[in-house]
C-alpha cells in the first residue's frame, strides 16, 4: 500500500494520507498462538463491559467461565493491550519516572464550546494473527474525533502523528486532557502541547470517569466495526476503522448531542445544540 519509491509523495505523507503510524513499515510481528489471540479477545470483550475490572477479578471471571488461567498471565495479557481498570489505585496509569506530570483542569470547568477541550486515548485492535492499537483526538464537546492513527507497537510515535494532524487541520484547543500514561507524558508528546499554548491537564487518582467519553466510542467501534469483521491485517483494519469513524463523525446522531452528528455540532457550535 505505501511506495517508498513514489515520485512525488514521501512515505511520510503517504502514511499521514493513510492515518498509519510510519512504524508499521518496520515492525516484524511476533507470532501469538490462536489460544493467545482467543484470549485477548476475550479479555478485550470483558473489559468493554466491565472496564473497573482489575487482572484481579479478570481472573476469578475467567476461571467461572471454565478457563485454566493465572493472575500473572492475565497481568501479562492486559499490559501487552495497554488495559487498565478505570478506577482509582495506586499503580494505575503510572507515568515513567522522568516523564512531567500536569494538575487536573477540567474539576468544576463547563465545557460549552467546540476546542475548549480535546482528550486522547488508546485501544487495543484484535486483527486475525496479532494485533494493532488505535489513538484518537476527540473534542470533548462535540465528541468528534479530530485526527487518529492505527499502529502496531504502543509506541508515542503513533500517538505525536495523529496530534501533528489534528493540530494542523483544526488548530489547538485551550486544554487538551489525557491520562497519565507513558506516551501522554512522554518529553516529545508535552513539548507539541506547549509550543502551541496549549494548557495541559492529566487525570489524578479518582478522575477515571473523565475518560468516559472516548470509552463510549471505543465500545460502538469496536461492537459495530470491530467484531463483526475480523480483520487480517493493519491495513485491512485500518480501511474498517476509518469507514466507520467517518460514519460516526458524520452521519451518526447522538442523543446527548440532540441527535445531531459530532461533526455538525463541532463546526456550528453551541447554538447547535438548541437547535
Amino acid at each position: 500500500m505505501v511506495q517508498p519509491e513514489h515520485e512525488e509523495l514521501s512515505v511520510r505523507k503517504q502514511c499521514a494520507l493513510l492515518h498509519l503510524a510510519r512504524s508499521n513499515l518496520y515492525y516484524e510481528p511476533v507470532e501469538v498462538s490462536a489460544e493467545e489471540l482467543a484470549l485477548m479477545r476475550h479479555l478485550d470483550r470483558l473489559y468493554l463491559e466491565h472496564p473497573y475490572y482489575g487482572s484481579r477479578r479478570m481472573t476469578v471471571v475467567l476461571r467461572h467461565q471454565g478457563l485454566l488461567i493465572n493472575r500473572k498471565r492475565v497481568q501479562r495479557l492486559m499490559r501487552i493491550m495497554g488495559l487498565e481498570a478505570l478506577a482509582p489505585g495506586p499503580h494505575t496509569s503510572r507515568p515513567h519516572m522522568e516523564h512531567p506530570r500536569f494538575p487536573y483542569l477540567l474539576r468544576h470547568l463547563e465545557i460549552i464550546r467546540p476546542d475548549q477541550v480535546w482528550a486522547s486515548d488508546i485501544t487495543y485492535v484484535p486483527l486475525e494473527r496479532g494485533w494493532a492499537y488505535l489513538v484518537v483526538i476527540m473534542d470533548w464537546f462535540s465528541r468528534a474525533v479530530l485526527a487518529f492513527r492505527l499502529s502496531n507497537t504502543l509506541s508515542v510515535e503513533f500517538c505525536l502523528e495523529a496530534l501533528e494532524e489534528a493540530l494542523g487541520q483544526w488548530g489547538p484547543p485551550e486544554i487538551f486532557n489525557t491520562d497519565q500514561g507513558a506516551q501522554f507524558t512522554a518529553i516529545e508528546w508535552v513539548a507539541v502541547l506547549l509550543a502551541h499554548e496549549v494548557r495541559v491537564s492529566m487525570d489524578g487518582k479518582g478522575r477515571w470517569m473523565d475518560n468516559v467519553f472516548v470509552e463510549r466510542l471505543w465500545r460502538s467501534l469496536k461492537y459495530e466495526a470491530v467484531y463483526p469483521r475480523a480483520y487480517a491485517d493493519v491495513h485491512e483494519a485500518w480501511a474498517g476503522i476509518s469507514r466507520w469513524l467517518h460514519f460516526y463523525n458524520h452521519q451518526r446522531p447522538h442523543q446527548a448531542l440532540g441527535y445531531q452528528t459530532p461533526m455538525h455540532v463541532y463546526h456550528t457550535g453551541p447554538g447547535a445544540l438548541a437547535a
